[in-house]
């Protein structure tokens, strides 16, 4: 029988208060979201226990299995998910309403992980407006929870011998394939449970004996610690470029089942035992539900990340959330004196049910539109304001899509090549293209720079380039080259990355081809139709003023410094910062049509004002 442990109070206090400071963006806590890994353990090791002694005592009832998770699980849940509902309708602007009923449907049905993986790109909205994107992790668990306990029965009936070995191998292949497709991009491996699942079964063979027990008090000492400065230093040494899941997850994993097996009698047990990291611990699940949209909502009411006084507010705001829900929600409903099992299950439909159809009619009213004056909405237009070829010629996910021909039809006798921040520029130099009785390929890759030998995030990236060059070599009559990236992101501007891109520029002169630099476009701190929106809701439209020309010179310097030499050698230079920029800050809309999609993708109507006035 697994006794009630307060070191595993504490350690849910490790893995939850990383998670709420990382979302807080407190400085040191750039990996805190290995803490979801942490509590895939801590369940697998808790819920696995309870099974394993049930079903070998012969009284395992699955309808009991699931009242007790429908306990635990769906009064603070159904909550959340409600007040959400609520507040985005109070809140959200149309086109950013759009998304959460059907990811509120998902949650609800335990399917949010796959909703949020199904539901990625450049148009269906950043982390900043998903307040329900936490409730992937709780998906991932319950999905685990319909097979497992059957798996567990069947192994106790048929192969009572096997059962370590059967769910060791399966760990192992889960395992096998998150570091498989540790660098896949469409979120299968972040999102799914194939490739979570041995997180789960990490804490589910502790709990069936699969380690042996360790006896000598120094090495479950030392085991301990290990296991909390594995995690400590997962939570300050990652951060969001570290790929992660896959092999990067096994610290903070077995840092969770190092204290889980070692920690008791231990000092670091002692550590975890001590009350204020217990009592985070007790209030963890409520703590989790309710920290991601008090931050969602406030940084989208006030248009800034967390900082400063606001930040410090919403993590009070979060912790008195979780305690309130913990008292008055929590705790009544798993007394079952208080709420027997046939409540449970009649409360878990009803909710659901009304969830669903809540959630059902708000999708039907597509954004509720009708809350919001003429010019508001025409500034949330701009969110759509992306090329029609988009779709159909942009290689979103490094998967070899094959390019696209734009203009006249006719040969071709230019290409775009380059990243995501490309796509529009094609289009609106198609445009022109078509005018000239022209026509222009476009060859764009997310996140792939037209840069010969990157490959610092996939080396899909680098196959993708080899083949752009080779498209070249192959075409003679392809005579101008556009290239095109999100030079301004931080981590282009270096002197290594620059020199690559200068050997690109000079292999392609040296096949004879024109080439055309399009330049840095300024990233804005704010998705920019949000924020004229926002500005038009306060008849201030006029007041809009994106980031300061400072701020985007240095952020490219070291590209910048050899515009000039470029240009000497005959390549033509496309400024989006000359056609956006005055000595000051850079401008976000035109004609009253925002000049962004997002926060750092030219809209089509940017797209043209660049191609029109940056050369």
């Amino acid at each position: 029988m697994i006794r009630y442990r307060r070191d595993i109070d504490g350690l849910r206090a490790l893995a939850i208060l990383p998670v709420l400071l990382f979302h807080a963006h407190v400085p040191g806590f750039s990996g805190g979201y290995v803490g979801v890994d942490i509590f895939f353990v801590i369940s697998g090791y808790l819920i696995t226990g309870i099974i394993a002694r049930e079903v070998d005592e012969g009284r395992f009832s699955l309808a009991r299995f699931y009242e007790r998770r429908f306990r635990r699980i769906m009064p603070a849940l159904a909550l959340m998910i409600l007040i959400v509902l609520a507040a985005a309708m109070w809140l959200y602007l149309p086109g950013d309403l759009e998304g959460v009923p059907r990811s509120a449907l998902a949650a609800t049905l335990f399917a949010s992980n796959l909703w949020f993986f199904t539901d990625t790109g450049y148009f269906s909205g950043g982390a900043d407006v998903k307040p329900l994107l936490h409730t992937w992790s709780l998906a991932v668990e319950e999905q685990y929870y319909i097979g497992f306990p059957i798996l567990l029965m069947l192994m106790a009936r048929f192969a009572p011998h096997w059962r370590k070995g059967a769910v060791a191998g399966i760990a192992a292949g889960s395992l096998a394939l998150a570091i498989l497709l540790q660098r896949d991009t469409s979120g299968f491996t972040f999102y799914l449970l194939p490739t979570r699942a041995w997180e789960l079964f990490t804490g589910a063979l502790l709990a069936l004996g699969a380690v042996p027990a360790i006896r000598p008090r120094w090495a479950r000492e030392m085991l301990a610690w290990a296991g909390a400065l594995a995690i400590a230093l997962a939570v300050a040494c990652y951060d969001r470029t570290t790929i992660f899941p896959g092999i990067t997850a096994l610290a903070p994993v077995l840092g969770a089942a190092a204290l889980i097996h070692a920690a008791p009698g231990t000092s670091m047990g002692r550590v975890l035992a001590l009350p204020p990291l217990v009592g985070v611990g007790l209030i963890s699940y409520s703590l989790y539900l309710w920290h991601w949209p008090l931050i969602v909502f406030t940084e989208y009411a006030t248009d800034a990340p967390l900082a400063g006084a606001t930040r410090i507010m919403v993590v009070a705001a979060a912790l008195i959330a979780a305690i309130l829900s913990w008292r008055f929600v929590e705790r009544p409903f798993r007394d079952a004196r208080r709420v027997p099992a046939g409540m449970v299950f009649r409360f878990t439909g009803v909710a659901m049910a009304l969830l669903c159809i809540a959630s059902l009619s708000l999708i039907a009213m597509g954004g509720w539109p009708s809350r919001f004056a003429p010019p508001v909405l025409a500034q949330m237009a701009g969110q759509r304001d992306f090329a029609p070829t988009r779709k159909q010629c942009h290689d979103t996910y490094m998967r070899g899509a094959a390019p696209c021909v734009l203009g006249a039809a006719m040969r071709p006798d230019a290409m775009l090549w380059g990243d995501s921040h490309g796509v529009e520029l094609a289009y609106a130099l198609s445009l022109q293209a078509k005018a000239q009785g022209q026509a222009l390929v476009e060859r764009t890759t997310s996140s792939c720079p037209p840069v010969l030998g990157y490959d610092t995030k996939d080396a899909r990236c680098a196959a993708a380039n080899r083949a752009a060059l080779a498209a070249i070599r192959a075409d003679p009559g392809l005579r101008r080259i556009y290239l095109a990236a999100f030079w301004a992101n931080g981590e282009f501007d270096d002197p290594a990355f620059i020199a690559k891109l200068d050997r690109t520029i000079a292999a392609l002169r040296a096949l004879g081809r024109d080439v055309v630099l399009i330049g840095p476009v300024p990233p804005q701190p704010f998705d920019v139709p949000r924020r004229l929106a926002h500005l038009a809701r306060a008849g201030a439209v006029t007041d809009a003023q994106g980031v300061k020309r400072a701020w985007v010179d240095a952020r490219t310097v070291h590209l910048r410094a050899l515009f000039s030499r470029w240009q000497a050698q005959g390549v033509r230079l496309i400024d989006p910062v000359a056609a956006l920029c005055d000595a000051r800050s850079c401008a976000i809309e035109r004609d009253a049509k925002p000049l962004y999609f997002d926060s750092h993708h030219l809209s089509v109507a940017g797209a043209k004002w660049v191609v029109a006035h940056g050369g």
